[in-house]
């Protein structure tokens, strides 16, 4: 794991580790003393669920590649990048897959990584999701930026040799998160290690919990001396422990049982199950109905929430794929003619009623046509010399 090994390698030239003892917030060992790293956290199911609502979010929006026009902008389906972003980065791949693919490695490790393979003209031929645990971000002996590659199997059909193998920055589509030098994002799961290791030592207590037969720990009393205590333990143990909760316990010479354990009620167990998850869900910024917690959920304000779940929650990572795209894609001589963007427009919808009612508000007032209302209802244009495109206003 080495996307992070030479962020300040001018500074203090950090070991090739996410353990580096200079950067104790990369994956490791949390103070609650569970280890958290890539595998662990995807395998809480509050990770799990948030990622999966952010990758499939991103997935399933429409992506066009548009190009500039007097009147504003229109799609160019026959641009090469039209098909590749739409329907099938690469033969092994829908375009589903290849993003939900790659915005899960940015919920997880920070950054997503994709080589770009191009025909001799220079165009754009196919898009290949990279390891992002397998890539390093470094400079070249000329400063330019370079990406080294560690290819120990067969994953990525376009690399033949084995080993460190060097991508040059153009052949790289790379989509940074949040990070320090703008250049490399940080994992969001390793700088949260801590409140995730507080959550997977509450998930590993109750798993052992009810592996004892959901009946806490205790003493057995004897009012005599016991000769042999292990034999006595051990035929407890095997009676009454793990399988064979809630069967009646025969105790005979006199011996009394007496639980010392903590009730969960009163170690508030439930309570910082919750608080977690919460937390959990505050590090990825979803709503708690999306991942089915629906306690604080009323009618009147899901649908808020959900808005403000594509305003404030989607609308960043979506500027951060566009405009990575447009870098990496677009050559120069078309960065001012084309653009990749996204069309949030389905999300941002309300109710069919209240759709209808804001429709007929701007078609009354001439600003909006019957085509472009049929446009964004995903309907059939009406031809233009049935009136289709007239801007009309209330006489």
């Amino acid at each position: 794991m080495g996307i992070f090994s030479g962020l300040f390698r001018s500074r203090d030239k950090p070991k090739d580790s996410y353990d580096s003892p200079s950067y104790t917030y990369f994956f490791g060992r949390s103070n609650a003393g569970k280890r958290v790293t890539d595998k662990t956290a995807l395998q809480h199911i509050v990770v799990y669920a948030c990622v999966r609502v952010l990758s499939e979010a991103i997935a399933q929006l429409p992506l066009h590649v548009y190009q500039y026009t007097d009147n504003g902008k229109e799609r160019v389906p026959k641009h090469p990048l039209y098909f590749l972003l739409h329907d099938q980065p690469n033969p092994e791949m829908t375009s589903f897959v290849f993003r939900e693919t790659l915005m899960s490695h940015l919920l997880i490790y920070g950054n997503a990584f994709a080589q770009i393979i191009r025909n001799g003209r220079g165009d754009v031929v196919g898009l290949y999701p990279l390891m992002p645990d397998r890539v390093k971000v470094d400079r070249d002996d000329r400063n330019r930026l370079i990406y080294s590659y560690s290819r120990y199997d067969e994953a990525n059909p376009n690399m033949k040799e084995q080993g460190e193998i060097i991508l040059p920055a153009e052949q790289v589509l790379h989509i940074p998160g949040l990070g320090f030098d703008g250049l490399v994002g940080y994992s969001p799961i390793a700088m949260a290690k801590n409140a995730l290791g507080i959550s997977l030592a509450c998930e590993e207590y109750g798993a052992s919990f009810f592996a004892n037969g959901a009946s806490p720990s205790g003493v057995l009393e004897h009012p005599g001396v016991i000769k042999n205590p292990e034999k006595v333990r051990n035929a407890w143990r095997q009676a009454y422990g793990a399988g064979n909760s809630h069967k009646v316990a025969v105790i005979e010479e006199g011996m009394k049982y007496t639980p010392i354990s903590i009730p969960n009620n009163e170690a508030q167990f439930l309570e910082t199950r919750k608080f977690q998850l919460e937390e959990i869900a505050r590090l990825y910024r979803v709503p708690l109905h999306l991942i089915g917690d629906l306690e604080h959920a009323t009618f009147s304000n899901i649908e808020q929430q959900s808005l403000e779940f594509v305003k404030y929650t989607l609308d960043p990572w979506i500027v951060r794929w566009e405009q990575s795209m447009q870098k990496a894609l677009l050559s120069d001589s078309e960065k001012g003619t084309y653009f990749i963007k996204f069309n949030v427009e389905g999300l941002l919808r309300g109710d069919y009623t209240s759709r209808m009612q804001g429709y007929a508000t701007a078609r009354q007032n001439g600003w909006m046509n019957a085509n472009d209302i049929r446009e964004l209802e995903d309907m059939n244009l009406i031809p233009e010399d049935q009136g289709g495109d007239l801007y009309l206003v209330n006489g």
